[in-house]
């Protein structure tokens, strides 16, 4: 509804513990979305996972893939144009078809991503 589920709200709410100490200074952090229409506030949820990252001083792993429409690779790639992470869009149809293919693979980009950026930072 709008932004995170109130589950993980209550999660970013008890870690005010490990925030005071900043218990994860420097660990690495992303994020992703889903919603159930092409807007779906998905960016609100978004900077919330940002935000909350930024106040426990994490480092937050950006999307890094460009749009298709900008780079017309044909693939649908990064379809909502983020920046942050991927957003990606589920109707009611069953799980075969949606999320699209497109918003899958940038999804399964951004993990390869983000493991890069964990496997750089352990050196």
């Amino acid at each position: 509804m709008g932004t995170v589920s109130a589950g993980f709200k209550t999660f970013m709410e008890y870690t005010s513990g490990p925030w005071f100490g900043q218990a994860w200074k420097d660990k690495l952090a992303g994020g992703f979305t889903n919603s159930g229409g092409p807007s779906g506030d998905e960016l609100t949820t978004m900077l919330a996972l940002v935000v909350l990252a930024g106040q426990h001083s994490m480092n937050w792993i950006s999307q890094g893939i460009m749009p298709s429409a900008l780079t017309g690779d044909g693939k649908d790639l990064n379809r909502a144009s983020s920046w942050l992470g991927p957003m990606a869009t589920s109707g009611n149809e069953s799980p075969e078809v949606t999320p699209p293919a497109g918003d899958r693979l940038t999804a399964e980009l951004y993990g390869e991503r983000v493991a890069k950026a964990a496997a750089r930072w352990t050196k």
